[in-house]
């Protein structure tokens, strides 16, 4: 007697695998049905033989309507078993496009930017966040992104030219080897000057909005690295009054007193790069830094003359007036004193080590108006190697 097999849903016949007259194995897949924009395949719960088949591709059914009649039959699956074992190393091919997608944007994929970078004595925006983070912990935001830029360039030219839009960001831990994963976790963020300047395009402002959102939701600290040129003019999808019209800025100043915020620099830091930097707790700048609220494109335009990007804030000016908070060597020692600084915020340590406090009876002079050196007493006071001093300069 002859079985029927029933349509779940209504749809329309996208595929029949079986003709009139097959064996087909219990739990094969005899059709395709689309239903709501999404194909659903259709097994037999029982073996045998296709006696007919009741539609036909491309006609719509109901649900509950016959589709196919069988006669019961025992039917061996060895060989469909060996057919559809899994390999599980099988790397399928969107797999396969997504890994190369994100393996464009990383730093031995661009062996020329990185070789730019090692020009100017730098490290890449991945190389300091990798110094920062247990990688392991790393969860990236906005990889795939590319400059919004479609009227005016390819896609694939936007690909391998501006991965991320220039801006790698993400949530990872900060110090695991010292705290929990909890204390740990902090926001990461950094302009990647190997891609358009470090400029701040469409898709890198509404990564730092999702970011900052987080932060604040979370009450995780929030470390930047600024270097870059500040507002890009060649966006071209969408519409917006200006640069500065997204929610960045507003949500980075509400930040303040909520989480720390700790901005890093090496390099050039001019207008929105500058306008981040400066709303940071603190200011940590190499010494190849130059830092201004109008980089040499502005300055000119502004008929104020022409300038490089040396001559604009540097770093013994932006020490002794007061901008900069710390200032560092290079890349390795700004992301050194940066834990250091985050430690002070994720709680006490069980090994610790100070100098003998009855040294302090005799680090103050008993003659009242005598002078002494006050930074001997504070490194005798504290920790031994937890100070770490701002402006010292």
């Amino acid at each position: 007697m002859a079985s029927q097999l029933f349509s779940p849903m209504q749809g329309t016949v996208l595929l029949l695998d079986v003709q009139v007259g097959d064996d087909v194995a219990q739990g094969q897949r005899v059709a395709i049905l689309e239903s709501m924009k999404m194909e659903h395949e259709i097994s037999t719960s029982i073996s045998g033989t296709v006696e007919k088949l009741l539609v036909e591709v491309g006609e719509t059914v109901l649900e509950g309507q016959e589709l196919i009649s069988l006669v019961p039959k025992e039917i061996s699956q060895t060989g469909k078993e060996a057919e559809t074992e899994l390999d599980l190393d099988h790397i399928r091919d969107d797999l396969a496009e997504v890994k190369e997608r994100h393996d464009i944007g990383l730093d031995d994929r661009r062996p020329d930017a990185v070789a730019k970078r090692r020009d100017r004595q730098q490290r890449t925006a991945r190389e300091n966040i990798a110094d920062l983070l247990n990688m392991e912990s790393y969860i990236e935001y906005g990889p795939l992104v590319v400059a919004p830029q479609r009227k005016r360039r390819s896609v694939e030219d936007l690909i391998l030219n501006t991965p991320a839009d220039g801006m790698i960001a993400g949530i990872g831990e900060v110090n695991a080897d010292t705290f929990s994963e909890e204390k740990a976790q902090c926001v990461v963020m950094s302009y990647d000057y190997t891609v358009l300047a470090g400029t701040q395009g469409g898709q890198n402002h509404r990564k730092k909005d999702r970011l900052f959102e987080i932060a604040k939701r979370w009450k995780l600290p929030v470390i930047f690295f600024t270097e870059g040129g500040g507002g890009r003019p060649g966006d071209t999808d969408g519409m917006q009054v200006a640069g500065l019209d997204c929610l960045a800025f507003g949500l980075w100043a509400d930040l303040s007193g909520i989480v720390p915020l700790v901005g890093i620099n090496s390099g050039y830091c001019f207008a929105g790069n500058a306008a981040i930097l400066g709303c940071c707790d603190v200011i940590i700048a190499t010494e190849n830094s130059n830092i201004g609220m109008g980089g040499p494109a502005m300055i000119e335009g502004g008929g104020l003359g022409v300038y490089q990007p040396t001559d604009i804030g540097p770093m013994d000016v932006q020490t002794e007036n007061g901008v900069v908070d710390i200032l560092v060597k290079d890349e390795e020692e700004a992301v050194a004193v940066a834990k250091k600084y985050l430690a002070y915020f994720q709680g006490t340590i069980a090994d610790w080590e100070c100098e003998d406090q009855r040294k302090l009876r005799h680090l103050v002079p008993e003659n009242r108006v005598r002078a002494y050196e006050v930074r001997e007493i504070i490194d005798t006071l504290f920790d031994s190697d937890s100070v770490l001093e701002i402006r010292k300069d």
